[in-house]
């Protein structure tokens, strides 16, 4: 009973979330949860929220040297969820950092997380100075999922590069603004 309570409970947010989709948008930047249920890579992405705020953790520094500088447009090579792969895309920001692929149990229940790509150093709890290896684990203070927030999480990929802060109309028609991140092999020039 509890199992087909749980079932119509989700149905019922994801159908409430689709109607309030269709009603269109006021033009804020608040995020978006839109129709991002599909999995990409093994990654299940349904609780991501694509879009985000203009805001970046503390201590990231700006990129020196990026291959894309902030105003310019690049094409979306790799699809962290449906609709990324081969949108345009707007430079919001760009920043040198390590990022990382990380597994983890959502802390509001549900299914592991595998493979989430990205978050960054600097969305690490009390993160040390130098970059985490393969197996590490360590508390997460990013919230680009539900349940993401102060998971704890196993480091499955680590990369020193540049990360990239994104505006892009996703080939589903979702408007997405802010959106982190990106990694700079993941874009190319148009």
């Amino acid at each position: 009973m509890k199992l087909k309570k749980k079932i119509f409970m989700t149905t019922m947010a994801a159908s409430l979330s689709l109607a309030l989709a269709a009603c269109g948008s006021n033009g804020d930047d608040s995020k978006s949860t839109g129709s991002m249920d599909k999995n990409m890579d093994g990654m299940d992405h349904s609780t991501m929220d694509m879009s985000g705020s203009k805001e970046v953790p503390k201590g990231l520094q700006e990129a020196k040297n990026p291959k894309f500088k902030v105003g310019d447009m690049a094409m979306i090579k790799e699809a962290h969820m449906e609709g990324m792969k081969g949108a345009e895309a707007k430079i919001i920001g760009a920043y040198d950092t390590t990022a990382y692929s990380i597994s983890y149990d959502p802390t509001n229940g549900g299914k592991r997380v595998t493979n989430h790509k990205w978050i960054i150093q600097e969305e690490i709890v009390d993160a040390k100075s130098s970059p985490y290896e393969v197996g590490d684990e360590v508390k997460v203070d990013a919230d680009h999922m539900k349940g993401m927030k102060d998971a704890t999480a196993t480091i499955d990929s680590a990369k020193q590069t540049t990360v990239y802060m994104i505006d892009f109309e996703s080939t589903t028609g979702e408007e997405v603004k802010n959106h982190k991140w990106v990694t700079e092999d993941e874009l190319s020039a148009e």
